[in-house]
């Protein structure tokens, strides 16, 4: 292509160098590229009083570079992918995708406002500036507590406004800030997971849109997209079409990849969907190996969610996210564990380079003993042991996700390599995890607390029950006979292999992770 490309842009910071990333892409491949900045009616509502979550999906941000394409002032626009509306007008098309930066969002938080005994080190009751309705829905369904406050302009604009004091805290994409390559060393930084914090749909994706009569330039386009991530962002952008999202749904959609144990390659999906920003989000996770029809079949899926009558092996504790999020959905939740702990004391405390929880339980009455610790790295099971681990003042150098526990133990083994490891347990634990590690010597197992049972009647109309352990699988089964309309959670390997052992029930659900969040995925995925 002879002729100079231009490029219409935003001119925010991070518009502008989007903009240059693209020049950049085209120039190695050598094009003649020039950039012409274009103001925005969403530039121009940022100085109003108006909340994002009114502009986000809609075109506020796009329809002055699609109107300059159209009338062929410019060649080129590039949006940040999740500001663009999921169909494009008349005579313009996306031509292709940039590789994904970190799709995650980030909260940053004033070093006064930190607080390492909360979810996200952020304190109780703190002030968080976000304008976005599928932000302030998940921050509410997992931090209650919070006070919510509208946060507008620009990147660097809304950083400042932190520091000058207006809020605790702040909720911006991660992407956003790794760009800008800001300096953030005076602010605490949480980057919150993307399968737990859902993002939106293309977050963190570029998008190129040309003209459809322009052949040549979408023949240079496709060479610089990335094909994988544009499948990827296809599923979460036609999951936001088919709930007409866009301005008022608080609508996260989130899809990665990986390769199964015979090399297909598997899509797994996480969504967040809620009526209204204040309202609890419907929290999903999904998987396929084909994805024709797969967005449609999770928005069937979602909308076909009816409250159920549960009982989860598990005694709720103030605020817990599983109980709170079920019952705010409509169903009728019923919570006891059906074992009681009890403290093995520490006679002595072995010296070792790592200590591994895999379990709640384990953290607390190990900590509880108030144990003398030289200098020593941790090891949990998911992030509900980890954050049980941070309430006892410690961060996790290893947090193992999968609900696979043969997995988990061959990846901290990895990890660790040759290091003596010290393992809290409960009194015949499993070791599901130590038998994974190669050099048994280096595996040292520390009783610090035993289980005891305490059966109880379940209501026989509960239609999901929710097994937390093999010792709670035991209990149950000790008063309770499983009735035809029954399903099944069970919280691992573990304890599906318990499950059917005792009650041959071969068809019990596993979480995806480890939490209250995992079993909530579960309970309405059965749903």
């Amino acid at each position: 292509m002879d002729k100079t490309i231009i490029i219409g842009t935003r001119g925010s910071e991070l518009a502008l160098w989007q903009a240059n990333y693209t020049k950049t892409l085209l120039e190695e491949k050598g094009h003649k590229v020039e950039l012409k900045i274009i103001s925005t009616e969403g530039d121009r509502t940022q100085q109003w009083n108006t909340s994002f979550d009114k502009l986000e999906g809609k075109g506020f941000f796009t329809k002055e570079l699609e109107e300059a394409l159209l009338k062929k002032e410019i060649d080129l626009a590039v949006h940040s992918h999740k500001d663009l509306p999921t169909e494009s007008p008349y005579g313009l098309l996306v031509a292709g995708v940039s590789k994904r930066e970190d799709p995650s969002d980030i909260l940053l938080i004033r070093e006064e406002s930190v607080d390492d005994n909360q979810k996200w080190s952020l304190k109780k009751n703190a002030i968080v500036g976000t304008s976005s309705a599928r932000r302030k829905s998940q921050l509410l369904a997992f931090r209650g507590d919070v006070e919510l406050k509208d946060l507008r302009g620009n990147v660097p604009t809304r950083i400042k406004k932190l520091r000058d004091g207006e809020y605790d805290a702040i909720l911006i994409a991660t992407a956003g800030v790794e760009r800008l390559e800001l300096d953030l060393d005076d602010l605490h930084c949480e980057k919150l997971n993307p399968e737990e914090f859902v993002p939106a749909p293309a977050q963190g994706v570029l998008a190129w849109q040309i003209r459809e009569e322009d052949d040549a330039l979408l023949s240079i386009i496709d060479t610089i997209s990335d094909f994988d991530v544009l499948i990827k962002i296809n599923i979460e952008r036609r999951i936001l079409n088919l709930f007409d999202g866009g301005c008022q749904l608080p609508l996260g959609a989130y899809c990665e990849t990986e390769s199964d144990d015979e090399d297909r390659l598997r899509f797994k999906v996480w969504t967040s969907v809620a009526a209204a920003w204040d309202k609890q989000p419907k929290q999903l996770y999904f998987q396929t190996l084909n994805t024709d029809g797969f967005a449609d079949e999770i928005v069937d899926k979602i909308n076909a969610i009816k409250p159920r009558k549960v009982f989860i092996t598990k005694t709720f504790r103030e605020n817990d996210y599983l109980s709170n999020a079920l019952t705010k959905l409509g169903f009728e939740v019923e919570g006891k564990s059906l074992i009681e702990f009890k403290e093995i004391k520490i006679k002595e405390l072995p010296k070792t380079e790592w200590i591994f929880f895999s379990s709640k339980h384990a953290v607390k009455y190990f900590f509880s003993q108030k144990p003398k610790l030289d200098k020593v790295k941790f090891g949990c099971v998911g992030t509900s042991t980890s954050a049980e681990l941070r309430a006892h003042g410690h961060r996790a150098d290893f947090i193992g996700q999968s609900t696979d526990t043969k997995l988990v133990g061959k990846q901290f083994a990895a990890k660790v390599g040759s290091s003596k490891v010290l393992f809290p347990i409960a009194k015949d634990s499993m070791q599901s995890i130590q038998w994974q590690m190669p050099k048994r010597d280096n595996v040292i197992n520390l009783n610090v607390y035993t289980t005891l049972k305490h059966s109880v009647e379940v209501k026989p109309e509960t239609e999901i029950v929710v097994f937390t352990s093999p010792s709670n699988v035991e209990a149950y089964f000790e008063k309770n006979k499983w009735q035809p309309h029954q399903k099944a959670v069970a919280m691992g390997d573990a304890t599906a292999s318990s499950l059917i052992k005792i009650a041959k029930i071969k068809d019990a659900v596993k979480p995806i992770s480890f939490d209250d969040l995992g079993l909530v995925q579960s309970i309405l995925g059965i749903s």
